[in-house]
C-alpha cells in the first residue's frame, strides 16, 4: 500500500489555502530502501511544485518519479574533475560495548569533541579500539556534552519509549505562527531570501527557491567549510562570509535582514537569541518578515537544542536499526540516501511559498519551524517493508544538455524533475565556492 504522505502534507501546509491539483506526475523507479523513500520524495518534492505553481499561476506542472529519486541524492557530475568526499576519514558507525553509535565528524571542531572524549589521534582502527570499550549512550552523551555530534542507535520502539522521541511525535510536521502584519506582495521573483543554512536540508530548500526566482543569499562563517556538498547546494546563490559573533558583522546582518522578504536558518534552538537575533528581534528588524527554520531533533523535548544532521537522526530514530533487522545485517543499515534533509528541504521551500500565499490573504507574515526527526515520523510511522526496489542506473536522458561551469571545473547537473508549463527551474549562477561574495543585496 503507497503511503498517504500527500495527505499528511497538505494538513500541515494548511487548510486555509486551497493545494494545486492540476499536477501530473510521470516516470518510475523505486530506491533499494525498507521505507518508503521513494514514496517520500515524490510527495515532498510535488508539495514544493504545487505551491510554486499556485504562487506563480501556472497551468500545468509535471513531476517526475525517477528524477525525483536522483534529486534526493547528489546531481552532479564532474567533466575531468573529481567531487570531494562528503564524509571525513572519521566518520560513521562503530560498536560500542552494546551495540552501535554514529561520530559525525566532517566538521573540525565535531572531530575534535570525539577525539578528546576517545583520547585518540584521528586514526580510524584506533577510534573503534577505543570507542568498544564505551557504553553507546554514555559515549553519546560524553562526546555531545563536549560539543560534539554522534547518536547511539535506537530500535523503533526504544525511539518510541524515548523522552525525545514522544516529545517529536506530539510535534506538528509544521509548526506555524502569524508573527505580525506584512505587506501583501507575493512575488517570487527577485524575493529577497537571506539562507543561514547549512549541510543539508535548508540548502535544499533555498537551492530550489533560486531555480523558480528568489534571491539567495547565503552566509557563512569564514570557519566553515562543507566540500563534499558545496558543489550540490550552492547552487543558483550568491554566497557570502559573516561572523555573527563580531559587532561589525552583526551590523552588516542586521542590515541585510532589514531588507530581506524572508530568512530560512537551520541555528540550533536559542543559538539566533544568544547571537541577539531571536524571533522579536528579527520581525522588529524586518517587519513581516517570512521565518522558516529547522532543527534537528525537534523543538520540544530534552533534546530539543541537541546539534544533529540526517545520519545521527537516522540512528537515534530506529530507522538504521529497523533496516539492519529486515536485511538480517551485522550493522546499521540507513536509507540509500540522506531522505530527512532532502524531504524536510522541500517541505520548507513549501512553507516559504505557502507563507507568501497567506500573507496575501491574510495580511500577516508568518513563521515556520520543522525538524529532521519529524519527518523520520512521518517515515517510520509509515510502516517498514523488506528490501524492496533498485539502483536506479545511469540513463543519458537523466542528464541535462547544458554544461555548468561551476568553480570547481565544468560538470551536468541531472535534470530537474518538475516543470511549470513546460519550462524547469534556471538557476541564476553555477554552483560554487563559499565567501566569495559581498554581503549586500
Amino acid at each position: 500500500m503507497t503511503p498517504n504522505f500527500d495527505a499528511q502534507i497538505r494538513a500541515a501546509l494548511g487548510t486555509d489555502l486551497p493545494a494545486f491539483e492540476g499536477l501530473t506526475v510521470t516516470g518510475e523507479g523505486e530506491l533499494p530502501a525498507c521505507f518508503a523513500v521513494s514514496d517520500l520524495a515524490l510527495s515532498t518534492i510535488c508539495a514544493a511544485m504545487g505551491e510554486v505553481a499556485a504562487l506563480t499561476g501556472a497551468g500545468r506542472a509535471v513531476v517526475d518519479r525517477r528524477l525525483a529519486l536522483k534529486w534526493f541524492d547528489m546531481t552532479l557530475k564532474p567533466d575531468a574533475w573529481q567531487l570531494p568526499s562528503a564524509w571525513d576519514a572519521i566518520a560513521g558507525d562503530y560498536e560500542a560495548a552494546d551495540g552501535w553509535i554514529r561520530l559525525h565528524t566532517n566538521a573540525p571542531h565535531h572531530r575534535d569533541a570525539a577525539l578528546s572524549v576517545l583520547g585518540t589521534p584521528a586514526e580510524r582502527e584506533q577510534v573503534a579500539a577505543r570507542v568498544a570499550t564505551w557504553a553507546k549512550d554514555a559515549l553519546e552523551r560524553a562526546i555531545v556534552e563536549a560539543g560534539g555530534a554522534a547518536a547511539a542507535m535506537h530500535s523503533l520502539d526504544t525511539w518510541q519509549r524515548h523522552p525525545q522521541g514522544q516529545a517529536v511525535a506530539a510535534e506538528p510536521l509544521i509548526a506555524w505562527e502569524a508573527t505580525g502584519v506584512a505587506p501583501r506582495d507575493t512575488r517570487l521573483k527577485g524575493l529577497r531570501v537571506l539562507d543561514l543554512t547549512r549541510v543539508l536540508a535548508g540548502p535544499v530548500a533555498t537551492r530550489f527557491l533560486s531555480g523558480f526566482g528568489a534571491d539567495v543569499l547565503r552566509i557563512d562563517p569564514a570557519w566553515w567549510s562543507e566540500p563534499g556538498v558545496e558543489p550540490e547546494v550552492t547552487l543558483g546563490k550568491r554566497r557570502a562570509g559573516l561572523d555573527l559573533t563580531a559587532q561589525e558583522d552583526r551590523a552588516t546582518f542586521r542590515h541585510l535582514l532589514s531588507k530581506a522578504d524572508v530568512l530560512v536558518h537551520g541555528y540550533r534552538a536559542g543559538a539566533l537569541e544568544a547571537l541577539g537575533f531571536g524571533p522579536e528581534a528579527r520581525q522588529a528588524i524586518a517587519p513581516g518578515l517570512i521565518d522558516v527554520s529547522l532543527n534537528a531533533y525537534g523543538w520540544t523535548g530534552p533534546w530539543a537544542g541537541r546539534r544533529g544532521f540526517d545520519s545521527l537522526v537516522q540512528m537515534s530514530s530506529g530507522i538504521a536499526c529497523e533496516g539492519m533487522r529486515l536485511t538480517a545485517g551485522d550493522r546499521p543499515r540507513p536509507l540509500p540516501v540522506q531522505a530527512l534533509d532532502h524531504g524536510t528541504g522541500y517541505l520548507m521551500a513549501a512553507a516559504v511559498l505557502r507563507a507568501l500565499r497567506r500573507r496575501q490573504t491574510t495580511g500577516k507574515a508568518w513563521s515556520a519551524r520543522l525538524s529532521l526527526a519529524r519527518v523520520a515520523g512521518v517515515l517510520t510511522q509509515a510502516g517498514a517493508r523488506d528490501l524492496s526496489g533498485a539502483a536506479l542506473g545511469d540513463l543519458v536522458s537523466d542528464w541535462s544538455e547544458s554544461v555548468e561551469q561551476t568553480d570547481w571545473g565544468p560538470a551536468r547537473r541531472v535534470i530537474f524533475p518538475g516543470t511549470l508549463d513546460g519550462a524547469g527551474p534556471s538557476w541564476p549562477r553555477a554552483a560554487g565556492r563559499l565567501r566569495v561574495d559581498p554581503a549586500a543585496w
